[in-house]
C-alpha cells in the first residue's frame, strides 16, 4: 500500500476548507490545511461578518432619527470611520484566533503558505518550496472579485475587499454592479453619509430575487437618496485632479471619491496547479465536480465557491460535511442545493428561500400568490414611510409553499425560519392553522387567507 504523509491535505482555509479538516483530523486523520493569507476565508476576514458590521453601522442614523417619534431627543451625533475599521479588525483577528484554535485543537496541522498541486497526490508549499503528499486533497480556495479587466482604468477601482480597509470614508462613490454585494454596499455608504450612486446593466437590480422584492428595494432606496442608474455600464474610469471621472454608457460623466466594481465573483483557481494534477476546470475557471463533489480526479475533491455552484457559505460549510460522509463515513453523501433561505443586508433588507413567482410560474400549472404591503409598527410613531412585503407562492394543486419572500426589517432572520418550513414541505393550510404572534410583522405569513392572485398557465388571472 502506498504510503503517504498526510491522509487529508486541505487547499483554502475558508468555511468550507475549515470544516472538512477539522471533522477529519477530530475522526483520527492526519490532516494538514494551507492557507495564504488569513484564515477564516471571505466569510470571515472580507465577505458576510465584517459587511454585517458595516450594515449595523450604517443604521445607526436612522435609528438616532425613529427615536424622536417615541419621545426620546438625541444629541448631536458624529460617526468616527477609523473608529468603526479597528472595531471591526478586532473582530476579525478574534474569529481567525477561533478557527486556528479549532483546528488545533482537532490535532489538523496549521500551515500559513499557498499551496498548488504538482500532481494528483502531491502539493507544493510555496513558502518553503516543499513538496508533501496525501492520499485525499480537498481544494477549497474560495472565489474573488471580477476585476473586469476589459474596463479601461480597472485598476483605479476597488472591490468588496479593498472597501474593508479604506483610509478615510470617501465623500461619493460610485458602485457597479446590481448583485447583492453592490446594493448591500450602496446601502452601507449610503447609510453612513457617502453620496452614493449605483449603475446596473440589468433593468432592475437583484436579478436572481422576486420582482415584488426587486422594485420595492429599489424605490426605498430611491427615497432614501440612493441613485440608481439601471440599463447603464462603465465605459472608462480615469483620474483627474484627485477624483475619478467615470464615463457612462448612457448618463454622461461621473465624478466620485471611489469607483466600487462589484461585477460578480469568480473561482480561486488560477495558478493552483490543476491541470498538472488533472483536475478539469469549465469556461469561468471553475472546479468541475460530480454530486458528491468529487472533481475529475477520483482522491481530489472541491468545495465551496471554487466549484461556482451556489455561492454562500452555508453551502460550503454543508459541502464539507457531505465529503466526511462520503469519504470517512463509507455513507456517501450529495449536497442538497434545494430551497435554500438566503438575505440581502439592504435596507430594508431582503429575506427569502424557495422559487420566485416568475420560476414557479414556470414550473407549475397554477399559483395562489398571497402577497401584503403594509407599514410596520414601529414606523406609525417614527414616521417613516418604509413598506414591508410579504409574499407567499403556492402550488394550487399540492396546496406546498414553493416560495416565501420578504421585504423590511429582520426579513433575514425571518426567512431562516421559513426556510425550515418549506424543506419540511409544508401547506398553506399548514400555515393557516398556525397561531399568529401579535403584533408582529411576520404574523403576516400566517393570517393572508386569500390569496392575492392566480398564476394559471404562467399568465395572471
Amino acid at each position: 500500500m502506498t504510503s503517504y504523509d498526510y491522509d487529508l491535505f486541505v487547499i483554502g482555509g475558508g468555511s468550507g476548507g475549515v470544516r472538512s479538516a477539522r471533522v477529519a483530523a477530530s475522526l483520527g486523520k492526519k490532516v494538514a490545511i494551507a492557507e495564504e493569507y488569513r484564515y477564516g476565508g471571505t466569510c470571515v476576514i472580507r465577505g458576510c461578518v465584517p459587511k454585517k458590521l458595516f450594515v449595523y453601522a450604517a443604521q445607526f442614523h436612522e435609528h438616532f432619527e425613529d427615536a424622536a417619534g417615541f419621545g426620546w431627543t438625541v444629541g448631536e451625533s458624529s460617526f468616527d470611520w477609523k473608529k468603526l475599521i479597528a472595531a471591526k479588525d478586532a473582530e476579525i483577528a478574534r474569529l481567525e484566533g477561533l478557527y486556528k484554535k479549532g483546528l488545533a485543537g482537532a490535532n489538523a496541522e496549521i500551515l500559513e503558505t499557498r499551496a498548488e498541486l504538482v500532481d494528483a497526490h502531491t502539493v507544493r508549499l510555496i513558502n518553503t518550496g516543499k513538496t508533501v503528499t496525501a492520499r485525499t486533497i480537498v481544494i477549497a480556495t474560495g472565489g474573488r472579485p471580477n476585476p473586469h479587466m476589459a474596463l479601461p482604468g480597472n485598476e483605479l477601482c476597488i472591490s468588496s475587499n479593498e472597501a474593508f480597509h479604506l483610509d478615510e470614508l470617501p465623500k461619493s462613490i460610485v458602485i457597479a454592479g446590481g448583485g447583492y454585494i453592490a446594493v448591500e454596499f450602496a446601502n452601507i455608504f449610503h447609510g453612513l453619509g457617502v453620496e452614493t450612486t449605483l449603475i446596473y446593466r440589468g433593468a432592475e437590480i437583484l436579478s436572481r430575487f422576486d420582482q415584488d422584492l426587486r422594485q420595492g428595494l429599489h424605490e426605498a432606496m430611491s427615497a432614501k437618496g440612493v441613485r440608481i442608474l439601471c440599463h447603464d455600464t462603465l465605459e472608462k474610469v480615469s483620474k483627474q485632479d484627485g477624483r475619478l471621472c467615470v464615463e457612462t454608457l448612457n448618463n454622461g460623466t461621473l465624478t466620485a471619491d471611489v469607483v466600487m466594481l462589484a461585477l460578480g465573483r469568480i473561482p480561486n483557481t488560477q495558478g493552483l496547479g490543476l491541470e498538472a494534477a488533472g483536475v478539469k476546470t469549465d469556461e469561468r475557471g471553475a472546479v468541475v465536480v460530480d454530486e458528491h463533489s468529487r472533481t475529475s480526479v477520483p482522491n481530489i475533491y472541491a468545495l465551496g465557491d471554487v466549484t461556482d455552484r451556489i455561492q454562500l457559505t452555508p453551502v460550503a460549510i454543508h459541502e464539507a460535511m457531505c465529503f466526511i460522509e462520503t469519504e470517512y463515513k463509507d455513507n456517501p453523501t450529495k449536497p442538497d442545493h434545494e430551497t435554500i433561505a438566503t438575505a440581502v443586508f439592504s435596507q430594508p433588507e431582503i429575506g427569502t428561500v424557495g422559487l420566485t413567482e416568475e420560476e414557479a410560474g414556470k414550473r407549475y400549472k397554477e399559483l395562489e400568490v398571497y402577497r401584503a404591503q403594509f407599514r410596520p409598527l414601529k414606523a406609525t410613531l417614527s414616521g417613516r414611510g418604509e413598506k414591508m412585503i410579504m409574499k407567499l407562492i403556492v402550488d394550487a394543486s399540492s396546496r406546498r409553499v414553493v416560495g416565501a419572500h420578504i421585504l423590511g426589517h429582520d426579513a433575514g432572520e425571518m426567512a431562516q425560519i421559513l426556510g425550515i418550513t418549506l424543506k419540511a414541505g409544508c401547506t398553506k393550510d399548514d400555515f393557516d392553522r398556525t397561531m399568529a404572534v401579535h403584533p408582529t410583522a411576520a404574523e403576516e405569513l400566517v393570517t393572508m387567507y386569500a390569496p392575492s392572485y392566480r398564476i394559471r398557465d404562467g399568465i395572471r388571472v
